[in-house]
């Protein structure tokens, strides 16, 4: 039952004062609910993202392993199929050309001036500062040579 104020203002009942509590609570509930939800989201957008990770580093690894498999399987069937003799040549023909490329740098190392030598240092340690674009320079200059050459042969 409802009291009349002397302005003529309806006063709300006991109930009516519950129920505004209690509709109160639920928008406050779900106003401070709110942030913790898209805390929870960014959350779970965080361990899904790591969840992907793990799968993929789970699968280069075993794209990993398949691929050293494949490799060593290839190189069995290869040297399955090459003749030991032809395998012991080449091996004492590589060690012959190592042995001699060894010993062509250590005469020209004896051989060339000081200052000579402090030059090519510098070239030398340019070149592996700048290796990038060496590479492409020498790559551009193979492919010019290589029109150049089919032209002339037209």
């Amino acid at each position: 039952m409802k009291h009349q104020r002397r302005d003529n203002e309806a006063v709300p009942t006991v109930e009516e004062l519950r129920g505004m509590v209690t509709h109160t609570r639920e928008e406050l509930g779900r106003t401070v609910d709110a942030p913790a939800a898209k805390a929870a989201v960014k959350a779970q957008a965080i361990e899904k993202a790591a969840d992907l990770k793990e799968q993929a580093v789970a699968k280069a690894a075993v794209v990993t392993d398949q691929l050293r498999e494949s490799a060593v399987h290839a190189a069995r069937l290869a040297k399955d199929k090459i003749p030991d003799p032809a395998v012991d040549k080449a091996a004492r023909a590589a060690a012959q050309l190592q042995a001699t490329a060894a010993r062509a740098g250590r005469l020209a190392a004896e051989r060339t001036p000081d200052p000579v030598a402090e030059k090519a240092g510098q070239w030398a340690g340019a070149a592996r500062a700048h290796r990038m674009p060496l590479v492409v320079a020498a790559g551009a200059l193979g492919v010019l040579l290589l029109v150049l050459r089919g032209r002339r042969h037209r």
